[in-house]
């Protein structure tokens, strides 16, 4: 499969990583996917206190907003993941590398925070992806 990325996962000087890669650059049309939440369609808080079911709600959101720009995860160049506990990462790890089902890993960073928006939520995921351009914009899209 060609892709309009290139993965550094180990760059000269730097410990290779398996969670992620430290560098990753392409060309084409750039996506910011604002921070997602364990929020359903209608608002509700999914998983209240369970990281596990967080983490697969907020990538599925992030997915849903990839899909609105005409991405997917293939296109992701970088993830920040804002937890309210670093021992909830494995769980993030675990929802990522479904998401993601053997693709190349983005560029990541991950940030304990004291609290989000609210207080049953531990996680929020921002993604940055590059679309190439010759896939276009969505249908029913345009740039304004």
């Amino acid at each position: 499969m060609s892709t309009h990325l290139t993965h550094v996962s180990a760059p000269e000087g730097l410990a290779p990583s398996p969670q992620y890669s430290h560098v990753v650059w392409g060309t084409g049309r750039f996506v910011a996917v604002s921070g997602q939440l364990a929020l359903d369609a209608g608002g509700a808080i999914v998983g209240a206190g369970d990281p596990v079911a967080q983490a697969r709600q907020v990538f599925a959101n992030v997915g849903r907003c990839l899909a609105a720009a005409g991405a997917g995860f293939e296109d992701v160049v970088k993830l920040t993941y804002f937890v309210t506990d670093m021992a909830h990462m494995p769980a993030l790890r675990a929802a990522r590398d479904a998401a993601f089902d053997g693709l190349p890993l983005p560029a990541g960073s991950a940030v304990q925070v004291g609290a989000l928006v609210r207080p049953e939520l531990l996680v929020e995921i921002e993604a940055f992806a590059l679309i190439p351009e010759e896939r276009g914009m969505p249908e029913g899209r345009h740039s304004a």
